[in-house]
């Protein structure tokens, strides 16, 4: 009996551990830049929030393989090449992204696309 409560008790602090987490990355609203469609919401960095997601890209991505993701080059590599600024839908690197390269994590893809819908800047 006493083995049974250690188990239970085991299988309830770990359920109860991995019930509490918070999303890594906030969600992000497409800003209105004017052209009307956007939510008013929070404007993407690609410097600040873009740049850290090819960390993981770059063992592939760099100058042997193109688009170059390292550091101070990535931009020039993606736009306008594989990126369709305010067209995340028609940009190549969205739909390779979005068709599973690499599983990139939803929260990722998401913010990946409203720098692009924001008109993919330099920031």
């Amino acid at each position: 009996m006493k083995k049974i409560f250690q188990i239970l008790m085991l299988i309830t602090v770990g359920l109860f551990m991995n019930s509490c987490y918070y999303d890594a990355y906030p969600e992000y609203e497409e800003v209105d830049n004017g052209g009307g469609g956007g939510t008013g919401g929070v404007e993407i960095s690609y410097a600040t929030n873009i740049v850290p997601l090819w960390n993981s890209c770059v063992g592939c991505h760099n100058a042997n393989r193109a688009p170059d993701l390292r550091a101070g080059n990535s931009y020039n590599a993606l736009v306008p090449q594989y990126v369709t600024a305010g067209n995340a839908n028609g940009s190549p690197l969205y739909v390779k992204l979005a068709d599973g390269h690499q599983n990139l994590a939803t929260e990722k893809l998401a913010l990946i696309k409203t720098w692009i819908n924001q008109g993919a800047k330099n920031n």
